[in-house]
């Protein structure tokens, strides 16, 4: 039975729009046709500006969060997965906490949750663009303009939501929402390799190798440990950092794109590729089949790399309603309960964090900022540690990956332990020796990833390089298994599919 609070979607679900499964099986290359086929709405979404907006009316930069909600500035992906993403981290809560009944393991219970989240990312659609266009992000609109911005950036998210209800479904391979990640990432990561034209604040190429060519061509030094202390100016709020006295490839100033963050990107995909392969492996026999062995493997990163998902979700989202309420009710930092959200510098071009709850939930993006401010640095790596272990405990439950559940599933499937009894009881005491530890050792992991990668300048953000290698390394699992599948179509139960 569904639990109460589910039971109110119920009414919803033929109202709401469906992409509908298919009938019948899709043979592997269609699939790959429908998933090429979302990827490229996707990309021609990204690129169609909104209509009604003038120039220097775009909305806010986000900067580097961005890359993790495949947004672009502007354009009819403003909002990008943002809305889906914190639909399903709301409703994670509240599953996690005991607030909402929630039993994944039946039928009826996991589709009303499927249909819970769209309402949720709809909803979260509409009042995010909502809140920019009252928030002033895009300046003083008039009302026709608003309303037509408004309704394309809902139409917008609906589409992605639908593209991404689709591939889940059955019609493509994976997910949308981590095929539109990967998209991003690979963009970004492809602009601060070789993007020639100039980056802010300085006359060279905004990408690092074709800047590393500049430096060579004048004969300026490519690496160089001389620093230069540039104060605080309280006129255009531009807070104290370090710049390289004389400019060089290896470490740039702000945010551009240098050849430490291009060395650090190739070391954080090598460890992300190590940690994704280590797995404890528990031996299991079949109880029909005599003399059947084998091992269940539990990884490392055992919930995957969906905590870092909520947790940049979570700072996405206090940045937006933070910079809205600044922009509208404090913008001269005045307002001591609203300072400790957050507060902004005024200064020209996009306002900049520098106090409050804000500050600390964005990471620095330049060794430069971390050796000047190390206290920041330490609160976002201890903020992102805590959350991506708060959900990946609370993701246990929720995914239905706990021992209880787990253990009930490989009995169910003939299972056992050699030397338990045949129940799920001690199967599920043995597995509680090693779920919540490696649950809670992954979540530190991937918070100390995300964050210590993000210090070093990673070309596409330390989240975007750990969250593309787990979809790229699950893309290649699912492309094997769809393969075999239709190759040998008796696989195709073990896979279940």
């Amino acid at each position: 039975m569904a639990g109460r609070f589910l039971g109110l979607f119920k009414p919803l679900a033929r109202f709401l729009p469906e992409a509908k499964p298919p009938r019948r099986r899709v043979g592997f290359n269609q699939k790959i046709l429908w998933t090429a086929l979302a990827l490229i709405i996707y990309l021609i979404m990204a690129e169609i500006p909104l209509y009604g907006l003038q120039a220097g009316e775009s909305g806010f930069e986000l900067s580097y969060l961005r890359v993790i909600f495949a947004s672009n500035r502007g354009t009819l992906l403003e909002l990008g997965i943002g809305p889906i993403v914190t639909a399903g981290l709301i409703l994670q809560l509240l599953a996690g906490s005991g607030m909402i009944g929630a039993d994944m393991s039946n039928p009826e219970d996991r589709g009303l949750f499927t249909t819970a989240s769209k309402f949720f990312a709809i909803l979260l659609t509409g009042v995010q663009a909502f809140a920019y266009i009252v928030g002033g992000v895009y300046g003083s609109l008039p009302v026709a303009t608003s309303i037509v911005i408004f309704i394309q950036l809902l139409f917008a998210g609906v589409v992605i939501i639908l593209l991404d209800e689709m591939i889940q479904k059955g019609w493509g391979i994976g997910s949308g929402i981590s095929l539109f990640i990967m998209a991003g990432v690979a963009q970004k990561i492809v602009l601060d390799s070789f993007n020639p034209f100039p980056g802010p604040g300085t006359f060279k190429s905004a990408g690092a190798f074709p800047a590393l060519l500049q430096t060579i061509t004048a004969g300026q030094p490519i690496f160089s440990s001389v620093l230069e202390y540039v104060p605080a100016n309280a006129t255009s709020g531009t807070p104290a950092h370090f710049i390289p006295a004389v400019e060089n490839a290896f470490i740039r100033a702000g945010d551009l794109p240098s050849l430490l963050g291009f060395f650090t990107t190739i070391a954080v995909f090598l460890i992300v590729i190590y940690v994704e392969g280590v797995r404890v492996e528990l031996p299991v026999s079949h109880a029909g089949y005599r003399g059947y062995r084998g091992r269940y493997p539990i990884k490392l990163l055992y919930v995957s790399n969906l905590p870092v998902i909520f947790a940049s979700a979570l700072f996405a989202n206090v940045y937006f309603f933070s910079q809205i309420l600044w922009v509208n009710l404090n913008p001269q930092n005045m307002n001591p309960f609203l300072n400790l959200l957050g507060t902004y510098s005024s200064g020209g071009g996009q306002p900049q964090p520098t106090g409050g709850l804000v500050y600390y939930v964005i990471a620095p993006r330049n060794i430069l900022d971390v050796a000047l401010n190390p206290v920041r640095a330490l609160i976002f790596a201890a903020l992102m540690v805590a959350f991506c272990i708060i959900f990946s405990l609370t993701w246990l439950e929720v995914g239905g990956l706990g021992p209880s559940t787990v253990a009930r599933q490989l009995v169910d499937s003939g299972m056992h332990i050699p030397g338990y009894r045949r129940s799920a009881r001690p199967v599920e005491m043995v597995l509680k020796r090693y779920i919540p530890a490696v649950t809670i050792l992954g979540g530190l992991i991937v918070g100390l990833i995300a964050a210590f990668a993000d210090f070093f300048g990673v070309f596409g953000t330390g989240m975007g390089v750990l969250l593309s290698v787990g979809i790229i390394y699950q893309y290649y699992q699912q492309l094997m298994q769809e393969r075999v599948a239709e190759m040998y179509p008796a696989f195709r139960r073990l896979f279940g599919g």
